[in-house]
C-alpha cells in the first residue's frame, strides 16, 4: 500500500452513471461489429461489497450478442475469498461440463482477483480471464475509505468462521503466480477505489480505458475490448 498519490476524490465514481447513458446509445451495446459469441460460455463474478445486479446490463447484452453468460451466484461479495472460490469452483464446472468448451471468466474488481485464483486452481476449464479495475498486482492498494471496509469484512469473517485472516495466504500466492491462461486486465487512470497501478503486471495484457471504477462494467470502451477479446484470447508472446 502506500503507492497512491494523490488519491482521486471518491466523489469521482458518481460518473458511472453518465457512462451507463454513453453505453445505451453507443452502437456495440446493439451489437453493431461485435463479433457473434457462437453460444461460448461466459461467467461473470461482481466487485467487493457487490452482487450478480451490478454485471446484469453485462449479462443480458452478452446474451443479446450470442453467448452463453452465467451469473456468479454472488448476493453479497465480502466473505473470505477461499469461501467465495468454492461456490464459483462447482458453477465453472458445471458451465464447462454444460457447454463441453472452456469458460471465459470476466471479474469487475475482486471479482476480478477471484477470477485469476479461479484460473490458477483450475486453467484446463478457463479459456481466459478478463479483470476490470482488478487489483491484481496489490490487492490492498485500494481507496482508504474501500480499506476500511475490508477491515470491517476481515473482522466480520473472522467472527464467523473462527479463523483469522492467516486463511486467505495460499489465495494470496496463487494470486502473485504467473497467470496460466491468458489474462487481461482492464484499468482507468482515474480510477477512484482501486490504484490503476495495482492493477498492472508484467505477465499480463493492460488495456487502459477512461472512466470511472464503478462504471467499468457499463463503459462502452470495455464493451467494444471485451467484445474482440472473448472470441480471441490475448496470448503472451
Amino acid at each position: 500500500m502506500g503507492r497512491w498519490d494523490p488519491i482521486p476524490p471518491m466523489w469521482l465514481e458518481g460518473r458511472f452513471s453518465f457512462e451507463f447513458l454513453r453505453l445505451i446509445r453507443d452502437p456495440v451495446f446493439r451489437g453493431d461489429d461485435v463479433p457473434p459469441g457462437l453460444r461460448k460460455p461466459v461467467l461473470l463474478i461482481p466487485g467487493f461489497l457487490a452482487g450478480d445486479w451490478t454485471l446484469r446490463t453485462q449479462f443480458d447484452w452478452l446474451r443479446r450478442v450470442g453467448y452463453r453468460p452465467r451469473l456468479a451466484g454472488v448476493a453479497f461479495n465480502v466473505m473470505y475469498s477461499e469461501v467465495m472460490l468454492r461456490p464459483l469452483i462447482d458453477t465453472l464446472v458445471a458451465m464447462h461440463r454444460k457447454s463441453a468448451s472452456r469458460v471465459s471468466v470476466i471479474g469487475h474488481s475482486r471479482g476480478g482477483v477471484l477470477a485469476k485464483v479461479l484460473s490458477h486452481r483450475k486453467p484446463d476449464l478457463v479459456e481466459q480471464v478478463i479483470t476490470l479495475g482488478s487489483p491484481l498486482n496489490d490487492p490492498f492498494d485500494v481507496h482508504p475509505l474501500t480499506m476500511a471496509g475490508v477491515h470491517a469484512a476481515h473482522l466480520f469473517n473472522a467472527v464467523r468462521y473462527g479463523h483469522p485472516a492467516s486463511v486467505e495466504m495460499r489465495f494470496l500466492r496463487d494470486l502473485r503466480a504467473a497467470p496460466r491462461v491468458p489474462t487481461t486486465s482492464i484499468y482507468s487512470r482515474s480510477d477512484g477505489v482501486v490504484n490503476w497501478k495495482a492493477c498492472l503486471r508484467h505477465d499480463l495484457n493492460s488495456i487502459e480505458v477512461h472512466g470511472s471504477h464503478l462504471g467499468l462494467a457499463l463503459n462502452p470502451e470495455v464493451y467494444r475490448i471485451v467484445a474482440h477479446l472473448l472470441p480471441a484470447p490475448w496470448r503472451q508472446t
